[in-house]
């Protein structure tokens, strides 16, 4: 039985962070779109709706939209696998994630993420001592990021329809034999439902997350990059981003079912391009609508990412990345696709990678 209260939990993640990392604050990096493949999302529905999860999700996936979520489990286990293949395949993103109920009030999940790309050619000693080119030389390696999300999620039992649930985030990014490096952190979210309603607020990176990264100077060492400077160890800063939003379920005729639901991005790590823009704060509104029949098929579609683009005239135009998401589920096995563009038109360019996730959930009584 889990005794410590929501808040403690909080306190407590941030002293462990701040007394095993401070020894290295003095050489801190704040870089924006820090952890950046923590944003990516995961889950066949969330993506085709546009990412648009904070009060929504209520499976395995909430240990990553919301934590708060896993209460809503509609059966005891539930687990979800998606994988995904980025700009024509050379990244490929990988989750997968598992929710248990404790009781009708609390919850248990594990998430485990990770982004990469491998078979990365190194050809600093193609050239052998000899002056001639020997492909034998060539070394291969891959650089990924690994997250791994403990996720408690409890209902209050004195506020009727709130639930509050916290992650314990550990990460590990590794640049093949040349660098690696571990952080720490902790995310907290809220849902509340009410009258048809659901709001939900998450709060990553709440504590601020930690990167401590060390440099292997001696893979650096070869011919090919004597004139190189070789970094230092660091520890690199992720700081808080929050996402709040709401929804609401409407009964249609002849069994169908709409949900619509609008999430609100703001972020705190400088300024980017969104719609509304700064150096202190940047909000990037997102929304998603599903079609259902029967709660047995699903259709899906939604709206994100509004930058401002510069074409070759040197005109600028806002743009949008949509989504489109289909989504089966029957006898407790759920298929959920999405087709998604991963960027928005940039410099008059017309063609736009797109990218196929496919995820797969089951969930026992």
């Amino acid at each position: 039985m889990l005794h410590f209260s929501f808040h403690k939990a909080l306190l407590l993640g941030a002293g462990l962070t701040v007394a095993v990392l401070s020894p290295a604050l003095a050489q801190t990096k704040t870089p924006k779109y820090s952890n950046e493949f923590l944003n990516v999302g995961v889950g066949g529905r969330a993506l085709g709706m546009g990412k648009v999860q904070v009060s929504l999700a209520d499976d395995a996936t909430a240990g990553y939209w919301n934590p708060a979520g896993l209460v809503s489990q509609k059966t005891k286990y539930d687990g979800v696998l998606m994988h995904s293949e980025l700009f024509s395949g050379i990244v490929k993103n990988d989750y997968a994630g598992f929710g248990m109920k404790l009781d009708d009030k609390s919850a248990l999940g594990v998430s485990l993420i990770r982004l990469g790309v491998d078979d990365i050619a190194d050809t600093r000693n193609l050239v052998n001592e000899y002056g001639y080119i020997d492909y034998n030389n060539i070394r291969y390696f891959s650089v990924a990021d690994y997250a791994l999300l403990l996720s408690y999620a409890r209902q209050i039992s004195s506020i009727e329809g709130l639930q509050v649930g916290a992650n314990a985030k550990v990460i590990y990014r590794n640049i093949g034999s040349f660098a690696d490096a571990i952080g720490f952190g902790i995310d907290a979210g809220v849902q509340y439902r009410r009258n048809g309603w659901q709001l939900g607020l998450m709060a990553r990176d709440i504590t601020t997350t930690y990167n401590a990264w060390t440099i292997h100077r001696d893979q650096f060492e070869g011919p090919a990059n004597a004139l190189d400077q070789i970094p230092e160890n660091s520890t690199e800063i992720t700081l808080p981003l929050f996402v709040f939003g709401g929804s609401r379920r409407f009964e249609l005729p002849g069994e169908f079912t709409a949900l619509a639901a609008l999430d609100m991005e703001l972020s705190t790590d400088g300024q980017r391009n969104t719609l509304v823009s700064s150096k202190a704060i940047n909000l990037d509104p997102r929304a998603g609508l599903e079609l259902g029949y029967k709660n047995l098929v699903y259709l899906r579609g939604g709206v994100g990412n509004a930058q401002q683009v510069q074409s070759f005239t040197g005109s600028e135009t806002w743009k949008v990345q949509p989504s489109l998401g289909l989504g089966v589920a029957l006898s407790g096995l759920r298929l959920d696709m999405a087709l998604t563009r991963l960027a928005v038109e940039k410099l008059g360019q017309r063609s736009q990678p797109t990218s196929i996730i496919v995820s797969l959930g089951y969930g026992i009584k």
